[in-house]
């Protein structure tokens, strides 16, 4: 039917008026060309979080409310949120970003996101927040955010959150494109049993990894994630070594 036409077929480009296509700039480039250097303590990034198609999907746009969760969803933002900065960024509208937030966080758990923003901050014309466009994360956006500049530990000194510490967590590429090295790009998530069940502890390992990186678009551009399909947990995994610890 028009509904399923509609559904599966490509989003449509933004207009101009909603900023239409961006692309990286050359200086983002260039830096991100640079060569990768390795820290010896571990920080605290920030990971700005998709959560449709990434940590959780809506098998019935009927339920609008209904969400089926990816298997260690809430485990894994529990510990993305002791031990990085996390801001939750989605397309959805903002009652079902609420929503989704809702099934995964606690109310402690959802202050300390420092950012929870929907469709509703992606500056789109009406036109377009009503239909099926493409949108794009700029992360600039998020870094000129007055609670992110503050909650950067040398923000006093001159600090700021950029290509080097700041990793988006979505599964469509094209949604980085203004910091095509700044993503972890995992598969969108189906809500299938089929589906493979350890996505997200592969993608805990990365973030640990990128939390020893100098530059984190760098690290990406030379080794941007990828899933080990023979990937086991352990019944009892080890306490993390040399994990960022929570401030």
């Amino acid at each position: 039917d028009a509904r399923q036409d509609r559904a599966s077929s490509p989003p449509k480009v933004p207009s101009d008026e909603s900023g239409g296509v961006p692309n990286p700039t050359p200086q983002y480039m260039a830096q991100a060309h640079l060569e990768p250097h390795r820290l010896e303590q571990p920080r605290r990034i920030l990971i700005v979080m998709d959560l449709n198609g990434t940590l959780l999907h809506r098998p019935n746009k009927r339920r609008p409310f209904h969400f089926v969760e990816r298997p260690h969803a809430k485990a894994f933002m529990s510990y993305c949120l002791d031990t990085f900065h996390v801001a939750i960024w989605s397309s959805a509208r903002p009652d079902n970003v609420s929503k989704m937030v809702d099934q995964l966080l606690t109310p402690e758990q959802r202050e300390r996101c420092l950012l929870v923003w929907g469709r509703d901050t992606f500056g789109l014309c009406q036109a377009d927040y009503d239909a099926k466009v493409q949108v794009y994360k700029r992360l600039t956006s998020v870094w000129s955010d007055p609670r992110i500049m503050e909650a950067h530990p040398a923000a006093q000194t001159g600090g700021k959150w950029d290509q080097t510490n700041t990793i988006l967590v979505d599964d469509s590429l094209e949604k980085a494109r203004s910091e095509p090295f700044n993503i972890l790009q995992i598969p969108e998530f189906s809500g299938l049993s089929t589906e493979m069940p350890n996505v997200l502890p592969q993608v805990h390992d990365y973030l640990n990894n990128l939390a020893h990186e100098a530059d984190i678009s760098r690290f990406v551009r030379q080794s941007p994630f990828k899933l080990d399909p023979g990937y086991t947990l352990e019944q009892a995994p080890a306490k993390e070594k040399g994990s960022a610890k929570a401030e």
